[in-house]
């Protein structure tokens, strides 16, 4: 069974019967991805009196409470209110479409003098400009960084320098109207840049031109069987009035 989407006077088909999850899962212990020295993710069963929120332990329901931390435990999107402090800047109304054309594209990182790993400018925009997908100006970019070790769906991050994104990259996106990117990585800055985060700003334009609807989603996980090219973006996402939330973006062949 195939469906049709429209787009920019072309009509794509997909199957709504195969979808491709690239969310990491949330689930409590040490051996979950995580960075910037997040907490692991905890689930506490809610006790209450007599009632016990656990099944297992003789309650009638499972009642637990969650602790999470969206920017460092597992997939996550976030909206321009990461770097703002205007109180309205939530994910929650920032994010009102769910469903767009994605272009997936895999890079090789560039070692630096200074020993860091970066995703280039350079090597992005020719992965961009090549091949038949190129015709179609997508409105999501998912970068699967090479190589593209399984170790991706638990390492932990902190204090470990992991790869980033060039600055210019983020203005390069923002100028090819990308409005949403995602990323194997857990940031599209340096871990420690002194508070720059100059690839959030540039993507963002903020805050001279800040593109309010334009979201990041860091830590996903593209299995190697996906091939790069176009796919239709199901970015899924909770309700919370943050700057961001634990998501998961699926993905749908397009033909």
């Amino acid at each position: 069974m195939f469906a049709t989407y429209p787009y920019h006077g072309r009509t794509f088909s997909f199957n709504p019967q195969a979808p491709l999850d690239i969310s990491l899962p949330l689930a409590p212990g040490e051996n979950q991805v995580n960075c910037f020295w997040a907490e692991p993710v905890q689930f506490d069963v809610i006790r209450v009196g007599s009632f016990v929120g656990s099944v297992a332990d003789g309650g009638s329901t499972n009642y637990k409470r969650v602790h999470v931390t969206p920017h460092g435990n597992g997939t996550h999107t976030e909206c321009y209110g990461h770097i703002s402090a205007e109180p309205h800047a939530t994910l929650n109304r920032c994010l009102r479409r769910f469903l767009f054309v994605a272009r997936l594209v895999s890079v090789q990182p560039r070692p630096q003098p200074n020993g860091d790993q970066v995703v280039m400018l350079e090597d992005v925009r020719r992965e961009l400009v090549g091949g038949p997908a190129a015709a179609v100006r997508p409105e999501a970019i998912i970068l699967r960084t090479l190589p593209n070790h399984k170790a991706k769906r638990t390492r932990h991050y902190s204090g470990t320098n992991p790869t980033y994104l060039e600055p210019a990259l983020g203005q390069y996106l923002a100028e090819q109207h990308v409005e949403h990117l995602l990323l194997d990585l857990p940031s599209v800055d340096r871990e420690e840049d002194g508070g720059e985060l100059r690839a959030h700003h540039g993507f963002w334009q903020y805050p001279h031109a800040t593109r309010h609807a334009a979201t990041i989603t860091e830590l996903i996980f593209v299995p190697d069987e996906l091939e790069d090219g176009l796919y239709l973006l199901n970015l899924q996402v909770t309700s919370l009035e943050l700057d961001a939330s634990p998501s998961k973006p699926v993905l749908y062949a397009l033909t």
